[in-house]
C-alpha cells in the first residue's frame, strides 16, 4: 500500500455557534485547513472526501459538504459510527489512498448539537447509538452507560473519584491555552467532587460538554506530498474495533475490548508500540474513560491508571501527555468531528506549533470509543513514514 500524509488541517472552534449551521461551519474547517497546505492548494486537487456526521437537522448530509463547499464533482462517502466517527472516516480515506484510487482526499467532521431541539438531534443520536431492546429502555443513554463502567472500574481499581475529578483538572488547565476549546477556564478538585451529581460517580465537571463544530484534514498520497509542502505528517497506523452492544453481554465492565482491539492493529500497522507514543489525544466523553483508556492503549498496567494521574505523568510536561489540547472535557465534542479535530491537534504537534506544545514530539496516536462502547478507532501519526 501506499504511503499517505496529511497536508493541510483545519478545525473551527468548538462550542455553541448560534446562528451558524453545518452549511456554515463546513466552509469555515475547510479554509483554515487549505490555507494551512505550506505551498498552496487548489478544491480542484481534492479527488474524494470522507465525511463523518452522526445528526443535523440541516439535511442530507453529503449534499450539504458538496454544496456549501463546492465539491460537486467528486465522490463523497458519508460515515456514521458512533463517536468513533471522525478517526474511522481518516481510516477509510486512507485506505482509499493506499490503494491507489486516489491521490489528493479530503476528510471532514461536523455535527450541530446546540441550538437544535432536544428531540431532533441529542437524544435522536443517543437512540441510534445503543441497543433499542435493552439498554435503551432501561435508561443507558450515555451517562448512564459509562458510568455503569466506571462504577465497577472504581470498585475493582482502588481508583476513587478523586482521581476522576484530577482527569477533569488536567484536562481543564489544558483547554485554558486552547483558543478552539469550549470550556477555558480552570476548576479545582473540591469544585469537581462537590459538583452537582449526573449519574453516578459523574458529577458535572466529569462530564463532556455538547458542542457544534467542525474539522477538516487533506490528505496525499507519497508520490504527489511535495507538491503540497515539506512537513507532512504521515498516518502510520488506523485500526477499528468492535464490541457487543449490549450491556448485558460484556464480559468485563473495566475494560472497552474495542479499544484493545483497535490499538493492536493500529500499533501493528504502524510499527510501533506504547512506549514509542510522545503525546495522545484520547476519548475523555467522562472522566473515567480516559482512566480506562490509558490503560486499553498500553500506556500503563492494569488498574494502574491511577498512578499516571497522581503523578501527573500524564500532564503537559509529563512523561506521556494526554489530551494537551483541553480533550473532549475541555475543548468540546461535536460526535463526529471529535476523531478529525483529534488529528488536526496532533498535526500541530508533530509540526512543532501546538498550543501546549509537546516537546520533541515525533509519534502520536488519537483514540475514541463509541457508542455502547461498542466501537474504538485508533489513528497513529508521525512526522515520518513507517
Amino acid at each position: 500500500m501506499r504511503r499517505v500524509a496529511i497536508v493541510g488541517a483545519g478545525m473551527t472552534p468548538f462550542g455553541e455557534h448560534f446562528g451558524l449551521g453545518i452549511k456554515e461551519l463546513l466552509p469555515m474547517a475547510l479554509s483554515e485547513a487549505e490555507a494551512n497546505v505550506d505551498k498552496g492548494f487548489a478544491r480542484a486537487d481534492f479527488e474524494a472526501a470522507w465525511f463523518g456526521e452522526l445528526t443535523t437537522s440541516d439535511g442530507f448530509a453529503s449534499g450539504i459538504l458538496a454544496d456549501s463547499c463546492g465539491l460537486l464533482d467528486i465522490p463523497i462517502t458519508r460515515l456514521e459510527n458512533a463517536c468513533a466517527t471522525g478517526n474511522d472516516a481518516v481510516r477509510n480515506a486512507v485506505y482509499g489512498i493506499a490503494s491507489g484510487a486516489f491521490d489528493v482526499v479530503l476528510v471532514m467532521g461536523a455535527d450541530k448539537v446546540r441550538e437544535t431541539s432536544t428531540r431532533s438531534t441529542f437524544w435522536d443520536w443517543m437512540t441510534m447509538t445503543r441497543d433499542m431492546a435493552w439498554d435503551y429502555p432501561l435508561g443507558l443513554v450515555a451517562p448512564g452507560n459509562f458510568a455503569l463502567h466506571a462504577a465497577r472500574y472504581l470498585h475493582e481499581s482502588g481508583a476513587t473519584r478523586e482521581h476522576l475529578a484530577m482527569v477533569a483538572v488536567k484536562n481543564h488547565h489544558h483547554g485554558v491555552t486552547n483558543p478552539k476549546a469550549q470550556l477555558r477556564q480552570e476548576i479545582t478538585i473540591e469544585q469537581a467532587l462537590n459538583a452537582p451529581l449526573v449519574a453516578d460517580p459523574f458529577g458535572l465537571y466529569d462530564c463532556t460538554p455538547q458542542s457544534d463544530g467542525a474539522a477538516a484534514l487533506v490528505l496525499a498520497a507519497e508520490e504527489v506530498v511535495d507538491r503540497y509542502t515539506d512537513r507532512p505528517v504521515w498516518i502510520r497506523g488506523v485500526g477499528l474495533g468492535l464490541d457487543r452492544v449490549m450491556h448485558a453481554h460484556k464480559r468485563d465492565m473495566t475494560t472497552f475490548p474495542a479499544t484493545v482491539k483497535a490499538a493492536k492493529a493500529a500499533y501493528a500497522m504502524a510499527g510501533v508500540g506504547p512506549d514509542d507514543i510522545d503525546v495522545a489525544e484520547v476519548h475523555d466523553c467522562f472522566t473515567a474513560v480516559e482512566l480506562i483508556d490509558y490503560e486499553d492503549l498500553g500506556f500503563c498496567e492494569r488498574f494502574d491508571a491511577k498512578s499516571l494521574v497522581e503523578r501527573g505523568e500524564t500532564a503537559v510536561g509529563g512523561r506521556l501527555p494526554v489530551n494537551p489540547s483541553g480533550g473532549l472535557k475541555s475543548k468540546g465534542h461535536p460526535p463526529g468531528a471529535t476523531g478529525v479535530a483529534q488529528c488536526v491537534e496532533l498535526v500541530e504537534q508533530l509540526r512543532g506549533e501546538a498550543c501546549n506544545q509537546v516537546d520533541g514530539a515525533r509519534v502520536a496516536l488519537a483514540h475514541n470509543i463509541g457508542g455502547p462502547t461498542a466501537v474504538s478507532a485508533v489513528t497513529i501519526l508521525g512526522s515520518e513514514p513507517a
